[in-house]
C-alpha cells in the first residue's frame, strides 16, 4: 500500500489553506498534514492542529507562537510549535515533505515556497507573488530542485489544465493564452462614484470569498495585471501572447487558444476547492467538495473587453513584463502598500492605481541575481511607494 503524502500548507488560516483543509479531510488514506503556518491567528490555527494533529505549527512571530505553545501544551496536543521566517522555510523543504501548498499572501511567502521548489518539493502555488516578485529566479529554483510546480489560481489551474500534455510543444502550438476575470464588484458601477468606495464595499466579491487584499485587487483588476505576469513566467509565454477578457459568470476559468485558432477551456463551479484538488492529485483527478456545474442552469456566458477607464491598473502588467528584470516585484511592491492604506483608510480606491503607476515609474531595478536582491527591490518600492501615499495623505 502507497503511504499518504505528507502536505505542508503555508498560510492554513487563509481562504486557500481552509479550502485545502477541506479537500485534505476528504481523503484521510490519501494525506497527512505535516505542517500547518499562520500569521496572528492563533485560535484558528489552534482549531486546525486540535483537527488534523500536525507534527509542526508555525506562526510568524514569536509573541504568537508562544501563545499557541502554551494552549497547545494545557491541551495535551501532540505538537512542535515554531516561529520565524526560517522555520517556515524548514517546514516546506522537511525531506519528509511530499507537497507543499504555497498559500502565503504578499512578498511574505517567497522564501518559504523557494525553498520548497529547491527541495524539489510537489510545490502548490496558490502565492502569485512568488512568481510575480521572483520570476526568473523562482522558474530557475524550480528546474534546478527538480521540482513540480502546479498552479492553484483557478484561472491558472485552468490553462494548465486546457494546454497540451507536453510542455515542450506548448510555445510551438498555442496562439495565445485568454485569462478570464470576473470584473469584480464595481463592473458597472459609476465610474464617477469609484473615489467614494469602501473598504467592506471593495471587499465584497459577487462570486468568490476570498481574503481582504486579493478582494480588493479583484475589484481594481491588479490581480489580473499579476496573473497576467505570473501567466508569462509560468507557460513561458510572452506578455503579447496573453490576454483578458471579463466573464462575470465565473464558469469558464479560462482558455488556451491554439495556432489552428480552435479554444480548449476549462470549466466548473467557483470554488476553489477544484483546482486544489486537481493540484493535489494530479494527474490523478479526486473529489473536491466543489458542487457539479449544473448546465441547464446555466443561462447565458458573456464576455467583455476590459475597460481601461475603470480599471486602469491592467495595463501595468504588460509594461513591468516589457521592463528590466526587477520591474514586477517593483509593481508588486507597490500595489501591497497601496491596497494597505486604502484598507487602513488613508488612500482613496482610486488612488490605489496612481501609487502602482508612480512608483513604477520612479525605480528602474538592477537585475536580480538572489533572494537578497529581489528583497532589496521589495523594500525600496515600498518606501516609494509609503512616500507617495504620505503625499496624497497631506
Amino acid at each position: 500500500m502507497t503511504r499518504p503524502q505528507a502536505v505542508t500548507i503555508l498560510g492554513s488560516t487563509g481562504s486557500i489553506g481552509t479550502s485545502t483543509l477541506d479537500v485534505l479531510a476528504r481523503h484521510p488514506d490519501r494525506y497527512v498534514v505535516h505542517a500547518l503556518t499562520a500569521a496572528t491567528q492563533v485560535d484558528a490555527l489552534l482549531a486546525q492542529c486540535r483537527r488534523f494533529a500536525p507534527r509542526y505549527a508555525v506562526m510568524a512571530s514569536p509573541a504568537h507562537a508562544h501563545e499557541l505553545a502554551q494552549r497547545v501544551r494545557e491541551e495535551g496536543l501532540l505538537v512542535q510549535v515554531l516561529s520565524g521566517a526560517q522555520a517556515l522555510c524548514d517546514v516546506a523543504s522537511a525531506a519528509e515533505v511530499d507537497a507543499v501548498m504555497a498559500a502565503i499572501v504578499g512578498a511574505a511567502g517567497l522564501a518559504p515556497s523557494l525553498a520548497a521548489a529547491r527541495a524539489g518539493k510537489k510545490v502548490l502555488l496558490a502565492n502569485k507573488e512568488a512568481l510575480v516578485v521572483g520570476g526568473e529566479l523562482f522558474m530557475q529554483a524550480v528546474r534546478e530542485g527538480g521540482a513540480t510546480l502546479l498552479p492553484i489560481d483557478s484561472e491558472h489551474s485552468a490553462v494548465f489544465q486546457s494546454l497540451p500534455e507536453d510542455p515542450d510543444t506548448w510555445e510551438r502550438r498555442v496562439d495565445k493564452i485568454v485569462l478570464t476575470a470576473s470584473g469584480g464588484p464595481f463592473r458597472t458601477r459609476d465610474l464617477g462614484t469609484l473615489e467614494k468606495v469602501t473598504p467592506q464595499e471593495a471587499c465584497a466579491h459577487p462570486n468568490w470569498v476570498m481574503g481582504r487584499k486579493i478582494s480588493v485587487d479583484s475589484a481594481t483588476m491588479m490581480n489580473k495585471a499579476l496573473e497576467v505576469i505570473e501567466a508569462s513566467y509560468l507557460f513561458g509565454l510572452p506578455g503579447s501572447r496573453i490576454e483578458v477578457v471579463i466573464h462575470p459568470q465565473s464558469v469558464i476559468h479560462s482558455m488556451v487558444q491554439y495556432r489552428d485558432r480552435s479554444v480548449v477551456a476549462q470549466l466548473g463551479t467557483p470554488d476553489m476547492r477544484g483546482p486544489i484538488a486537481y493540484g493535489l492529485s494530479w494527474p490523478e483527478r479526486i473529489e473536491s467538495g466543489a458542487a457539479a456545474l449544473d448546465f441547464t442552469a446555466l443561462g447565458a456566458l458573456s464576455f467583455e473587453k476590459p475597460d481601461d477607464r475603470r480599471f486602469p491598473g491592467l495595463r501595468l502588467a504588460w509594461e513591468a513584463l516589457e521592463g528590466p528584470a526587477g520591474t514586477t516585484a517593483v509593481l508588486n511592491a507597490a500595489n501591497e502598500v497601496a491596497v494597505d492604506a486604502f484598507l487602513a483608510g488613508h488612500l482613496r480606491f482610486d488612488q490605489i492605481h496612481r501609487i502602482n503607476d508612480a512608483t513604477l515609474q520612479a525605480l528602474q531595478p538592477s537585475k536580480p541575481q538572489q533572494l537578497a536582491d529581489l528583497l532589496a527591490i521589495d523594500a525600496e518600492a515600498r518606501a516609494l511607494a509609503r512616500a507617495q501615499v504620505e503625499r496624497l495623505r497631506a
